[in-house]
């Protein structure tokens, strides 16, 4: 069973038709297709077609209800929207951590997920009635968000969950190559400061933090076999150059 499936998006009083569409386009892109309408101010309307695009579908199988209690009735777990703090303090989760609750409780039963009117959002007594508030912590100088982004955002935290067993940890994970050992690396930090020093770049009698400084750059980077070998290779050409333009003795290689 695919808890997504458990989940409906409930949007309250909606003014412009065009945020149903857009938000019905923000559903299907992460995999939710519940929509519950609770007395829209316009609907069905083009501007909610055209902002739907290919998630027309969505609205052609919306609920359309009159109250809020008939939108989430079925529902074990309401779950507000709320933007503001309340003079009653009521359970409140930013959208990540409030997601993992309600992905977990939509493996057993139904969620609505409830969205309230553009200009003022849902009522205290619309909100009362949610066993849980979610509040997406945006910019407090510039907090106001769209309701379609506002679902987006919560849409994309559930489908994250979904697919988290799917996406590897490890950005790296597949690389082509392995990475270098310690040893490998170590030659290469060996190499460098011999390199560096036949240049004349690094100072025997003027110390500095160089050679710290390029450890820091190259262990931030998982340098794979291969890396090493082609900066090894460079570092070999410049030295190569290096005697040939002074006439000097082939120096070591830091092998």
């Amino acid at each position: 069973m695919n808890p997504l499936d458990n989940i409906r998006v409930v949007l309250v009083h909606t003014s412009n038709a065009g945020n149903i569409g857009a938000a019905a386009r923000a559903m299907k892109n992460m995999g939710l297709s519940h929509l519950y309408l609770v007395s829209p101010h316009r609907y069905p309307a083009d501007e909610a077609t055209w902002r739907a695009a290919n998630a027309a579908d969505l609205l052609d199988r919306a609920v359309v209800v009159e109250t809020f209690d008939e939108a989430v009735a079925g529902c074990a777990l309401a779950v507000g929207s709320s933007a503001r703090e309340r003079s009653i303090p009521w359970p409140l989760l930013d959208a990540r951590r409030a997601c993992a609750q309600i992905y977990t409780e939509a493996q057993r039963h139904g969620v609505a997920l409830v969205f309230g009117r553009e200009d003022r959002g849902l009522t205290n007594e619309e909100l009362q009635k949610c066993q849980l508030h979610i509040n997406i912590p945006s910019n407090p100088e510039y907090s106001s968000l769209n309701l379609a982004m506002a679902v987006q955002v919560i849409a994309y935290e559930l489908r994250m969950l979904q697919v988290a067993g799917t996406l590897p940890a490890d950005a790296m994970t597949g690389w082509d190559l392995d990475y270098a050992n310690a040893d490998a690396v170590e030659r290469l930090f060996t190499h460098f400061e011999q390199a560096l020093s036949a240049m004349g770049f690094l100072k025997a009698d003027a110390p500095k933090q160089t050679m710290t400084r390029l450890r820091r750059l190259f262990q931030r980077t998982r340098l794979d076999t291969m890396e090493v070998n082609i900066l090894r290779g460079i570092l070999t050409s410049a030295q190569y150059w290096v005697r040939k333009a002074g006439g000097g003795k082939p120096d070591g290689d830091g092998s």
